[in-house]
């Protein structure tokens, strides 16, 4: 999955956030991924995650084999 499609649905699901890339192995399948979105405010660090797994869908396990996350709220 390429890391703009990745931002794509992620800026879809969570409008205003701001999505960092960076592919591990070069091979658009294993991605580490800084999310910094408004909407993290109050919830835990579990459920900011879940939020970022959610906006991707069902892609991972399929066309996404492996996702680094690490979630911010904006100050």
């Amino acid at each position: 999955m390429s890391g703009s499609a990745i931002e794509a649905a992620i800026v879809a699901a969570l409008p205003g956030a701001t999505v960092e890339l960076t592919d591990l192995a070069g091979d658009d399948d294993h991605w580490a991924v800084k999310v910094i979105a408004p909407q993290f405010a109050g919830k835990s660090r579990v459920q900011q995650h879940k939020m970022v797994y959610e906006a991707l869908g069902g892609r991972m396990g399929g066309e996404l084999h492996a996702l680094q996350v690490s979630t911010v709220v904006p100050t």
